[in-house]
């Protein structure tokens, strides 16, 4: 479709596109699910060019992870807008037109889903159902490419993360004029089971009735930009506030500036990387085991909701890696 194509430009523009359709059509839970995890990809993009990353990672290795999370962002909307878009126009013809999806390589998995909720509405089976399907559809063009692989999963500074927990899903939202950070930290993510359930867990949390509420008012309020200062603007600042020095100096102390430090730097996506180009998708139907279908019956209890003391102490970590790294080199 070409309204697939012209959303599927970067991180912003898919994003945004997650809210909008989520705000036109509310019972498809996992369109706004979507929208905040993407956000995530995008902060997780700009930290390669951020002040921590930037000084323990190499050009190359910034290059192989931006790829690694660009690919699998773009993949997914490319395979899952379409099927919102067929659903807005099934609404509006008033039937269903999910037999469509074949011819956008959608697996049939899906098409029967569709077909199923259609006829019985029922938000969470959809839900699940399209984070099955997304899990399924990137493990062989993502988790399993071998470029990948070798230049990401298996590095030393991707293990460095894994260990020290750096990797967080945060759903920003705002309680009583405070804000706060609900999600879960992502641990095994080359293992399809574990993204599946880390899924269902994330669903579980951002639609609790009342953080949903806050977390949608928060998502309209502020733009996404890739930047981390778009929830922590007393932290991140989108424009680099330092001055360049041989050593990094720690700027935190319990999630607050130290006195006088100036602001971690997190650059807006748009400064941060250029629109890719991507290689064709290709066809190649993930189903084949109905085994799947046990994902659709049991749900997944989150194992923490409320997650900015756990975010917190892994930002100090990560800031105590980017100034020992610097130490180290000095004193080489």
């Amino acid at each position: 479709m070409v309204k697939t194509e012209e959303l599927n430009q970067n991180n912003v523009t898919r994003t945004k596109a997650y809210l909008d359709f989520y705000l036109r059509h509310p019972e498809i839970h996992w369109a706004f699910l979507a929208h905040m995890v993407s956000r995530n990809g995008g902060w997780s993009m700009t930290d390669l060019k951020g002040e921590l990353l930037s000084r323990l990672l190499s050009r190359k290795e910034k290059q192989s992870y931006f790829s690694f999370l660009e690919r699998g962002n773009w993949l997914i909307f490319q395979d899952a807008f379409p099927q919102l878009l067929l659903y807005e126009e099934s609404i509006k013809r008033k039937e269903p037109l999910f037999s469509l999806l074949r011819y956008f390589n959608v697996s049939f998995f899906m098409e029967t889903i569709w077909d199923y909720c259609w006829r019985t509405p029922d938000s969470a089976i959809l839900t699940t159902a399209l984070i099955i399907n997304e899990q399924n559809y990137i493990e062989k063009r993502v988790i399993q490419n071998q470029t990948f692989i070798k230049e990401v999963f298996k590095t030393l500074e991707f293990e460095l993360q894994e260990l020290l927990s750096l990797n967080h899903i945060l759903f920003p939202y705002i309680d009583y004029g405070i804000l706060k950070l609900a999600g879960q930290a992502v641990n095994q993510f080359e293992s399809l089971p574990e993204r599946i359930r880390l899924g269902k867990r994330l669903y579980t949390i951002l639609f609790e009735k009342d953080l949903l509420i806050k977390a949608v008012e928060w998502a309209k309020e502020h733009t996404h930009t890739g930047s981390r200062m778009d929830y922590w603007p007393h932290i991140f600042s989108h424009v680099n506030e330092g001055i360049p020095s041989l050593q990094y100096k720690k700027k935190l102390k319990t999630c607050k500036l130290r006195a006088g430090a100036r602001r971690i730097y997190s650059p807006s996506l748009k400064n941060a990387w250029k629109n890719v180009e991507h290689e064709d998708a290709g066809h190649n139907e993930w189903f084949s085991d109905f085994r799947i279908l046990d994902y659709l019956k049991d749900k997944e209890e989150p194992l923490i909701g409320n997650i900015e003391y756990d975010y917190c102490q892994a930002l100090e970590k990560l800031e105590m890696a980017a100034f020992t790294k610097k130490v180290l080199s000095i004193l080489d």
